[in-house]
């Protein structure tokens, strides 16, 4: 493993859930972090809760501009950018029939956008220094589709699809999709159906913590360069899914 402690991390959707746990984790490896996103209530108490060189800056990810000016704001205040961890991400589950359109464009917006928002930002950076590294968070929703999951399947393929498509493209830049099961957090807190909220109070009822996914997301840190994780998958051990 190698000393992460000269690295310049950029995380999104760290105001709660598998983000804010992997500030927590990459913070006490002593990285130099910028935490964003839209909560910045929450960001500014985490923040300062963790000391050191950790900053915040309200981002929203589907705004192209917006990722921008965060991985800009990064570049000035450390000098570089060296990993960028795309976790932002929604997931208002619906069955196809019941035509929730308007969140269907939202998970699009957050899950693809959002990571693709982040490329764009983070790409010409890494490639122009010759080292980099994306963290895509998918899901084992990358990997199969379920009833009520549909559309936020396809976004977490269209993850995984982006991310192994830096690997193939780009020699000198990594690209590690992490793939959680089910994760106590804030996800699918916004489900407005029905049949769909109470399949994932099943689903929570075998959950791991966010620390886990912290985990594997700083084991694949801290690889040595000539070392690219490709995926991790993580799951409860109890549990289906």
């Amino acid at each position: 493993m190698t000393d992460i402690s000269d690295k310049v991390i950029l995380i999104t959707g760290a105001s709660s859930g598998i983000g804010e746990a992997t500030a927590r984790e990459l913070a006490a490896r002593g990285a130099r972090l910028l935490l964003g996103a839209r909560r910045t209530d929450r960001l500014e108490k985490l923040a300062a809760e963790l000391g050191g060189a950790v900053a915040f800056r309200r981002l929203d990810v589907s705004d192209r501009a917006d990722f921008e000016a965060f991985v800009a704001d990064a570049e000035a205040r450390f000098g570089r950018v060296d990993v960028i961890v795309n976790n932002a991400g929604v997931m208002p589950l619906s069955p196809l029939a019941a035509l929730k359109t308007d969140e269907w464009d939202r998970m699009i917006d957050v899950n693809v956008r959002g990571v693709l928002n982040g490329v764009a930002a983070g790409l010409p950076r890494f490639v122009a220094q010759g080292s980099g590294q994306f963290v895509n968070v998918a899901s084992l929703g990358a990997h199969y589709v379920v009833p009520t999951g549909a559309v936020y399947c396809a976004t977490k393929f269209a993850v995984w699809a982006i991310t192994d498509g830096i690997r193939q493209e780009h020699k000198d830049v990594r690209a590690t999709i992490i793939s959680p099961g089910v994760v106590e957090s804030e996800l699918g807190s916004d489900i407005t159906d029905a049949t769909a909220s109470a399949a994932m109070e099943e689903f929570r009822a075998v959950a791991i913590t966010p620390d886990a996914i912290a985990r594997a997301i700083r084991f694949a840190i801290e690889q040595p360069d000539d070392v690219d994780v490709s995926e991790i998958i993580v799951r409860p051990t109890r549990g289906d899914f």
